[in-house]
């Protein structure tokens, strides 16, 4: 009797193992598939998208990249200014250089998500690849966008925690300056790049939204006039001193034509004869991302504050 169960207690025992497998096979199956499927929706500016709760490979095509880096979220495709800023060097070295006009490139990378902004071309063509976010420059404030790319890559929390702690060493560094300086010294922030010279208004990158708006330095009411609704005005050499504060931040870029700091309208300006004038290196500094803006916040407190 015993012989003639044999057989049968192996073909059960062979059934429910076999049963076994293809539950968990087909567990295995829907759990990629499920995480797919998990999405949130974000509200644009052109209204609500779907969008992956946890973004694995996002393509950036102006700009933002800082602030999806520093939210831990993985990029694969990069504009060419960020792929070529040394702020992000080391987090570039395997990411792919793109633009919105590479289409078949941008499809081999297989994004999850892409942002933009809204002067992208092919923004039908994108949508089509992956969900493609896109906001307008200047729409909202440097610290309130970041929030919007923390709510956008479900982050929220993290991107409010990091602005709340930006705002508060900004502002404490900006009353440590102003005692220093005194609450009436003016501050330049100027360019030279290629062989043109600009000075920038209170929200155009290169530390202006942190000397202006977080640490509440004053403008020179010429620049105000200038540059303050534009965002940026173009001097030539010889009219600088009219523009130039009391202190400058001259961002450089390293193939500019600097030949105007050897004019002796250049060197006779007060903050050149008072050694007031602190060089910044240019590329990169025209980003407003959490990661260039501690660069920045630190090469401001050492210029001014020698710390």
């Amino acid at each position: 009797m015993k012989k003639l169960l044999l057989p049968f207690i192996l073909l059960a025992a062979l059934i429910i193992s076999a049963c076994g497998t293809d539950t968990s096979t087909e567990k295995e199956n829907a759990a990629p598939a499920e995480k797919k499927s998990e999405t949130i929706t974000y509200q644009s500016e052109n209204g609500p998208i779907e969008v992956p709760a946890d973004p694995q490979r996002v393509i950036l095509l102006s700009g933002f990249t800082g602030n999806v880096l520093s939210l831990g979220v993985n990029v694969v495709g990069v504009d060419t200014w960020s792929k070529n800023n040394p702020t992000f060097e080391k987090e570039m070295k395997d990411v792919a250089e793109v633009s919105d006009e590479d289409l078949e490139k941008i499809i081999e990378l297989e994004p999850d998500l892409i942002i933009g902004l809204s002067n992208i071309k092919n923004i039908d063509k994108l949508s089509e690849i992956a969900p493609t976010v896109t906001y307008t420059w200047g729409k909202v404030d440097y610290l309130t966008q970041h929030i919007e790319i923390g709510k956008l890559l479900n982050k929220e929390k993290e991107a409010q925690s990091w602005v709340d702690n930006f705002k508060k060493e900004a502002e404490s560094a900006g009353e440590e300056i102003r005692a220093k300086i005194g609450e009436d010294a003016t501050v330049s922030v100027m360019e030279s790049y290629g062989k043109d010279l600009y000075v920038f208004g209170s929200n155009w990158a290169r530390g202006t939204e942190i000397l202006y708006q977080a640490m509440k330095l004053k403008m020179p009411e010429k620049v105000k006039e200038v540059a303050e609704s534009a965002g940026y005005f173009t001097l030539s050499a010889e009219v600088i001193p009219e523009y130039a504060g009391d202190y400058v931040i001259l961002s450089k870029y390293s193939d500019a034509d600097t030949s105007f700091q050897e004019t002796e309208t250049y060197k006779n300006i007060p903050a050149v004869k008072n050694n007031r004038v602190f060089e910044m290196n240019g590329q990169g500094a025209s980003f407003s991302d959490p990661i260039t803006l501690e660069k920045q916040l630190a090469f401001i407190k050492k210029s001014f504050l020698g710390n």
